[in-house]
């Protein structure tokens, strides 16, 4: 196979082909655990860059298989056992530090992802290179350093389980830190560098923003006042993936563009689920959160006024009721 088949999805086609061959060959024996090795093989043989396997956990992707699934068992089940009986852990010191390492992490890959790359690369469209020379290597570099920080993230749904601030842990957020750690394994086995480094140049900006703003709510309540900015974090996250589609269109329909279809059809993918969950997220956590506080205020000014209308007839009643006691007096003062 061509690594460099970029016209139409022929990629998918030709994987499909092989696919389809090794089936009817294993089928005969009934050997299927046997195909999806072969499978597996086949693929990271014609696709695969060589220059990843020096990297730990790199040959294969059962190990990042497994530790998605520790997490997802820590998150969902032990997580939640082991605190049931306990009180919520502070971590108030622990949270400032992971936030301040991530934004300073994160800091570093966008410097990087700039000098090694996106200062020199073409925005419309840029190839992978898959050479030995320092640039590329480079890349090659930052994006294992990239997928090694999707799996320190981890690290945030398990300050969320100690915590027990169980209402932050949404389908959403699990979905996030399951998913990204396997596509970043993806990135570094198959194309470290050219456009597919252009999510991770946004969400690098992202992330420093957005935990810089996490460090300082774990500083405690006196720095409330400097959180008004909380809301634009889902907007900048939410443009963040309008950016990935409108890029990755771009490539996708470009006839001039040598960069894979298959992939761009696969980064589409990922960027157009992310932009649909963010925007639900966000329209459930602030519009209707807004149009549930108008509704509630309306209700309470309603309130007031229809006790305000009644206030005058009470007291109307009372000074009726007053008259009546005072006038029998004078009265009988007259007769008297």
């Amino acid at each position: 196979m061509n690594r460099n088949i970029t016209s139409g999805f022929d990629m998918a086609a030709e994987i499909a082909h092989i696919a389809i061959e090794e089936f009817k060959s294993h089928y005969v024996t009934k050997n299927f655990s046997g195909l999806m090795q072969r499978y597996y093989y086949l693929v990271e043989e014609d696709y695969g860059d060589p220059r990843s396997n020096r990297f730990p956990m790199m040959s294969n992707p059962l190990y990042t298989f497994g530790l998605v699934g520790i997490y997802l068992s820590w998150v969902l089940v032990i997580g939640p056992y082991f605190m049931r009986d306990r009180k919520p852990f502070q971590l108030k010191r622990t949270m400032v530090i992971y936030n301040a390492f991530q934004v300073a992490i994160s800091a570093y890959m966008f410097y990087e992802h700039l000098v090694a790359g996106w200062l020199n690369y073409n925005l419309k469209c840029q190839p992978v290179d898959y050479s030995d020379s320092p640039m590329s290597k480079r890349m090659l570099n930052l994006c294992y350093v990239y997928y090694l920080s999707k799996l320190t993230e981890f690290a945030d749904t398990v300050f969320f389980v100690l915590r027990k601030k169980s209402s932050q842990i949404t389908w959403l957020h699990v979905y996030h830190h399951s998913v990204t750690p396997l596509e970043t394994w993806v990135l570094v086995k198959f194309v470290a560098g050219g456009n597919a480094t252009f999510p991770n140049l946004l969400n690098n900006f992202v992330h420093i923003c957005m935990y810089f703003y996490y460090m300082m709510s774990a500083m405690g309540p006196n720095y409330a006042k400097f959180l008004w900015w909380k809301k634009y974090m889902t907007e900048l996250q939410i443009a963040q993936f309008i950016l990935c589609i409108i890029h990755t269109i771009r490539a996708l329909f470009s006839q001039q563009c040598q960069f894979s279809k298959f992939i761009s059809s696969l980064l589409l993918l990922n960027s157009s689920i992310f932009f649909c969950l963010f925007m639900n997220f966000y329209i459930q956590a602030y519009k209707k959160g807004k149009n549930t506080t108008a509704l509630a205020a309306a209700n309470q000014a309603a309130t007031c006024a229809s006790e305000s209308l009644q206030k005058p007839k009470s007291l109307e009643v009372n000074n009726n009721h007053n008259s009546q006691d005072i006038l029998p007096s004078l009265s009988q003062k007259k007769v008297n």
